[in-house]
């Protein structure tokens, strides 16, 4: 059984966020928790509170064991930016984008064992494709036009990107 737990619309960048989730991804839920609070980063306090608010999702499915959650996804994805405008010089405007962020964890009691599909039976095994090498023929004019390919003129720039003879 999976719990979720999301957060949106936070301000921080999923860039700062997505460094902090790579270090719980895939642990048990109370050691992931347990790290996040040695890492010092914004992003850390953030993702405390959404696996606690997973966790405690989690206890309400009857059956849920607590003790036994482990975090099988957790993903920032981007939010709406704010758009804001600073002066520039000569008298122009530059944009400053403040990004936000959607943190969603899902926490499952399955480990060590095959995801389920939707009907709670495991998949069966798909056919595996062998790497099979695909040949094309070419005639003979398409294979001097692909051989006989302009080439780029030599560049006559010295050092400092300035055109002169060597």
């Amino acid at each position: 059984m999976i719990s979720k737990a999301t957060l949106r619309y936070i301000r921080i960048s999923p860039r700062k966020v997505r460094p902090v989730i790579a270090l719980v991804k895939g642990k048990k839920a109370e050691d992931a928790i347990s790290i996040l609070y040695s890492v010092k980063k914004k992003a850390s306090a953030i993702l405390i509170d959404v696996i606690n608010s997973a966790v405690a999702n989690a206890r309400r499915i009857p059956g849920m064991d607590a003790s036994n959650l482990y975090v099988s996804s957790l993903i920032a994805n981007g939010g709406p930016q704010l758009k804001r405008f600073r002066a520039a010089s000569m008298g122009r405007a530059t944009t400053i984008r403040k990004r936000t962020s959607h943190i969603t964890v899902e926490l499952d009691a399955n480990i060590g064992k095959e995801p389920l599909d939707s009907l709670g039976a495991a998949p069966a095994e798909s056919k595996k494709i062998k790497n099979t090498r695909v040949s094309v023929k070419v005639n003979s004019k398409e294979r001097q036009a692909i051989i006989k390919k302009p080439k780029a003129k030599e560049s006559t720039r010295t050092e400092h990107g300035k055109k002169g003879k060597e």
